[in-house]
């Protein structure tokens, strides 16, 4: 299905370069935040205690943050858990200097202003926090080779190649804007990366399918411009699925509240930076690496010549 349809090719790959060279700069801004900031991990990730509280009266995370900044606690993350009655505190494990009575503190200081009801307390281990950075890694890793096998098997080891650096660009992208901005990076968030992995991948053999194409109609036609046409006729589909996809993520980002708020910001990054890694990164990447029609079709054997009598 296509709304509109593009009549001329778009140069796109006249701007190779150029592209190339903003992704690899902000690709190393990003190693830099990382290298210097680091990812603000969460306390599924550094241990600590997380404690469900409702009130009987719709809850203002404000003042209850407030009420925990008296008690030595104006670090703990404070969000709502579903509706405003319910409110959700994180307090990481190298801020807990109340030990085994934090829950008890914390209910006595909320209970002051306010009718409230404790739910749950969940305790995480630093040694559950360190077991699940290092499955995450690993999901990564096992995740890209995945997609570069994938790729490969499907077209050619330069397409699986520049696939797979066009894919890491955004997720390197997505941990630098964490690191820099030092927003809390949590399970959820991890989650996000894996899925804007699979989601980018996806817009990548779209257009890496529109081009093997090409090389097999448009014999006579130039890389770039075979390119160029790919990534233009493509142009449509990938308005409608990026477009209604963040449609989405952009409900979850302002209606979804403070559980779903990085969530939402991970992907609605990572959407926008594999619609650019697809066409920007990707392709100009291919010429890089020097795909040709021979990749595809296998040059025509010359005509034999005729054996004198």
């Amino acid at each position: 299905m296509e709304f509109f349809r593009i009549k001329k090719d778009i140069p796109f790959m006249s701007y190779g370069k150029l592209t190339t060279t903003i992704s690899l700069v902000t690709f190393l801004l990003a190693v830099f935040f990382l290298a210097t900031r680091g990812l603000n991990f969460g306390v599924d990730f550094t241990g600590g205690t997380v404690i469900e509280v409702h009130y009987a009266q719709p809850s203002d995370t404000n003042r209850v943050r407030e009420e925990l900044a008296g008690i030595g606690l104006a670090d703990a993350l404070v969000q709502h858990f579903g509706t405003t009655h319910d409110v959700l505190i994180q307090v990481p494990l190298k801020h807990n200097k109340m030990g085994a009575n934090l829950s008890e503190q914390v209910l006595a200081a909320l209970r002051a202003n306010a009718e409230v009801e404790l739910r749950r307390v969940e305790f995480v281990g630093p040694q559950v926090g360190k077991d699940l950075v290092e499955d995450g890694a690993m999901a990564l890793l096992l995740v890209s080779l995945g997609i570069v096998g994938y790729l490969w098997l499907r077209f050619e080891w330069k397409f699986g190649l520049a696939a797979i650096i066009a894919n890491l660009h955004d997720v390197v992208i997505i941990l630098g804007c964490f690191a820099f901005f030092q927003w809390e990076f949590s399970l959820s968030v991890l989650a996000a990366v894996l899925a804007v992995l699979g989601y980018s991948v996806n817009e990548s053999v779209v257009v890496f399918d529109r081009i093997r194409e090409n090389f097999r109609k448009m014999r006579k036609t130039e890389v770039a411009e075979i390119i160029d046409n790919a990534i233009t006729r493509t142009m449509s589909r990938t308005i409608i699925t990026h477009g209604s996809t963040q449609l989405m993520v952009l409900a979850m980002l302002l209606l979804g509240g403070e559980t779903l708020h990085f969530f939402a910001m991970a992907l609605t990054i990572g959407i926008m930076f594999s619609i650019y890694s697809s066409v920007l990164v990707a392709s100009p990447l291919l010429i890089m690496f020097g795909v040709c029609r021979e990749d595809f079709i296998k040059p025509e054997k010359a005509e034999s010549e005729e054996v004198l009598p």
